[in-house]
């Protein structure tokens, strides 16, 4: 994805809480990049307005300069040829864009399907048959009930686009689909009424042309859908009800009726629905879907919550600040939905293509019927050179070139744990020259584990044992962590009465002689340290560890050292990527020490900690800016809005749903080292794509100025054409021999 346009990316997400001057429609007929040009070419010559469109949402944002005006921009975007509704609720417009992608994918399918059925049948005409001339494998007046639904029914949404194009003043594909189709199809028909025998017949190439593009756009379209669901899922976090106190009344009430100033209640182990300030209670928050920081953020009365985040383990009574659009959810998911605003480098390319090669063509089939008819030479095979012209030009090798190779290299990469969203994120893989990387659940396993422990020289059996006891106790990740680490350790918990939870600061229990023994934070616990655990404890705070004390009667019988560790893969996938001439920066929400030691362990020079989703996309957007084509690897909800500013998003898949969501390409085996596999693997297949496209371009190259000069009769126009088909999809198969250089790779 590449969308930086700085009047539309929010630079924090505070400022994404703003009101801005502007509206948001949902927008029905656009097929490609071209279109979301040309809309907002022509609302920005309304005084006053400026639009961006999103493909991918399907979605207008017009900013005004003075107070808004929704039927003065429904009104511009109409003149562009394209119809617009003023999204008003956020859960509402969700729905509706549901429901729109449902039908319009069910049309699709629908188109193809029944495409691919009448197709299949002409696909014969175009292989050798001995003794058979070309196109009378079956008889004409069959091929023409066949071809005819495709041209018209089937391929009816080219000729639609085609129009908006040329009213608009471009051309795009949709323009070179229509042009060269219905000239084939418009040839053949001719010639099979007049029943000119000694003429050849094109219907198969129009057919096979509109069957092939049609499958492109269907997958086009999942991507699509599959876009929208990021914000969808980030919507999800919050729940739909909360729990308020009104009158002196607890209520369950829907969220969308909570006001600033409501105080609401959250017990553990539910999620936060609103932004609010604690008032009473204490409790331990996971924020790592907002923050990045994997371990919980103790919460007091004063402290900040935010909406999605999940409380713990106490029960909190906050007042609320931010509610709906005015959390910082909400402000995420405009930042994700914005920078999915991207334009496909292929379809822009092809749309550029499309515009000077259909103009260019006419002129040539033009001046070649002119040339011979002026001549006098020979009118009638001045037709039939025109029309070879227009035939040799057909774009089905050029349609071809790409979505073959893309086909075989996704089926490929899917085979070795890569799932790539589309064809724009490979081509863009293959030019990465940096790679930005979360640390979370990327870099590192995404979870706390025990990393040195400290026990006294006593009675260390004794000192485990009560740990052991205290820790399994505990649902929290850090006692999790620690019960894990002294259960492999063989510790037999000990027998301990009047367990309790104390919320923010850990567990307290009785022993069986009645000393009190407590496992929580060195604050909570009071420990009494020795100097010896003095100098432990500022060694692992200064590596950015979290520590853990055990005691009893405020003696410290052991000490823990936790920290979420490195993949033993990461380094060699840092490593990997340097071979390739990709450098690696690190972005992440967690505390510098800590960010410092991973980024140390893992290879990397470049660490950026303490950031913000907001700030994550600055990092990404200023990369961008200083000329480099950027990657952003990340797991969680809150690396969703810079997976989706990068060129290039990768998510892990062992994350969230959210991050695989919004990224453009998905790591099934969370395994750094895939990224290099990826970018080999994509470079692999622009190679295949230029090939291809030399391929196709060369036959016409070659085969127009014949074709011009009645050297090339249009039945061998035809043949150039399947020959040309053959050689893209021939070469775009060798991509199925990939295998990463890596030595250590197993497929």
């Amino acid at each position: 994805m590449n969308y930086t346009r700085p009047g539309y990316m929010f630079r924090d997400v505070d400022r994404a809480l703003e009101p801005q001057a502007r509206l948001e429609f949902s927008v029905t007929g656009m097929t490609c990049a071209a279109c979301a040009a040309r809309i907002e070419r022509v609302v920005g010559r309304e005084p006053g307005l400026s639009a961006h469109v999103n493909v991918a949402t399907e979605t207008a944002t017009v900013a005004f300069d003075g107070a808004p005006d929704a039927a003065r921009a429904i009104s511009a975007i109409e003149r562009a040829g394209y119809g617009a509704t003023l999204r008003r609720d956020p859960a509402a417009d969700r729905a509706a864009d549901a429901q729109r992608r449902a039908k319009a994918l069910a049309a699709i399918r629908r188109d193809f399907i029944v495409a691919a059925v009448l197709t299949v049948p002409l696909l014969a005409l175009m292989l050798p048959w001995p003794g058979v001339e070309h196109g009378e494998a079956i008889p004409r007046g069959w091929q023409w009930l066949l071809a005819t639904p495709v041209q018209f029914w089937a391929g009816r949404r080219f000729y639609v686009g085609a129009w908006h194009a040329l009213r608009g003043g471009g051309a795009n594909m949709d323009v070179l689909i229509a042009l060269g189709t219905s000239v084939a199809w418009l040839y053949s028909a001719v010639v099979t009424a007049l029943n000119r025998d000694d003429l050849h017949v094109y219907f198969e190439s129009a057919a096979v042309v509109i069957t092939l593009v049609l499958l492109g756009k269907l997958i086009e379209l999942r991507a699509k859908a599959r876009a929208s669901a990021a914000l969808e899922g980030l919507a999800r976090l919050v729940p739909k009800t909360a729990r308020v106190i009104r009158d002196g009344t607890t209520l369950d009430v829907a969220v969308e009726t909570v006001v600033a100033g409501d105080l609401v209640v959250v017990r553990a182990g539910e999620a936060i629905p609103v932004d609010a300030i604690v008032r009473t209670g204490a409790s331990s928050v996971d924020e790592s879907l907002l923050t990045g920081e994997s371990l919980p953020v103790a919460k007091s009365p004063g402290a900040k919550v935010y909406a999605g985040t999940q409380n713990h383990d106490g029960v909190l009574t906050c007042e609320a600040t931010g509610v709906g659009a005015a959390t910082r959810i909400a402000a995420i998911m405009r930042l994700v939905g914005e920078a999915q605003g991207s334009r496909a480098p292929v379809q822009a390319l092809a749309d550029r293509v499309s515009a000077v090669f259909v103009p260019t063509v006419l002129a040539i089939a033009a001046v070649t019927f002119a040339a011979w008819w002026l001549g006098a030479t020979d009118p009638q095979r001045g037709l039939v050179a025109a029309v070879a012209v227009l035939v040799i030009a057909c774009p089905c090798a050029l349609g071809l070139a790409t979505p073959s190779a893309i086909v075989v290299a996704t089926g490929r990469a899917a085979e070795l744990g890569i799932l790539v969203r589309d064809a724009a994120a490979l081509q863009t893989a293959a030019s990465l020259t940096h790679v930005a990387l979360d640390k979370t659940g990327t870099l590192t396993a995404g979870k706390p584990d025990v990393v040195d422990v400290r026990l006294p020289p006593g009675d260390r059996a004794f000192a485990m044992s009560v740990a052991a006891a205290l820790a399994g106790a505990s649902t929290h990740p850090l006692s999790a962590a620690i019960a894990a680490h002294l259960r492999s350790a063989s510790a037999v918990p000990a027998d301990v009465g009047n367990v309790a939870s104390i919320a923010g600061q850990g567990m307290r229990a009785a022993l069986g002689d009645g000393r009190i023994a407590m496992l929580g934070s060195l604050a909570a616990t009071a420990s009494a340290l020795g100097e010896d655990d003095a100098d432990a404890i500022t060694r692992w705070q200064a590596d950015g560890r979290t520590i853990v004390a055990c005691t009893v009667n405020g003696a410290t019988v052991a000490l823990f050292a936790l920290a979420d560790p490195l993949r033993m893969s990461s380094p060699e996938g840092v490593a990997l990527l340097a071979r390739m001439g990709v450098g690696v920066t690190m972005l992440t929400g967690d505390h510098a020490a800590t960010a410092a030691r991973i980024a140390a362990d893992a290879g990397i020079s470049d660490v950026r900690a303490g950031l913000s989703p907001a700030r994550k996309v600055e990092a990404v957007t200023a990369l961008k800016a200083g000329g480099a084509v950027v990657g952003m690897a990340g797991d969680g909800a809150n690396d969703a809005a810079a997976l989706a500013a990068a060129d290039v998003g990768f998510a892990m898949a062992s994350g969230t749903d959210i991050a695989a969501q919004a990224a453009d390409i998905t790591l099934m085996h969370g395994d750094l080292r895939a990224i290099a596999d990826a970018i080999e693997l994509a470079r692999a297949t622009l190679r295949k794509i230029r090939q291809n496209l030399a391929f196709a371009f060369g036959y016409n190259v070659l085969g127009i100025p014949l074709a011009a000069m009645a050297l090339l009769d249009p039945m061998f126009a035809g043949a150039a054409m399947a020959a040309s088909s053959i050689s893209v999809v021939g070469n775009a198969l060798l991509l199925r021999r990939f295998r990463p250089a890596r030595t250590n790779f197993k497929s």
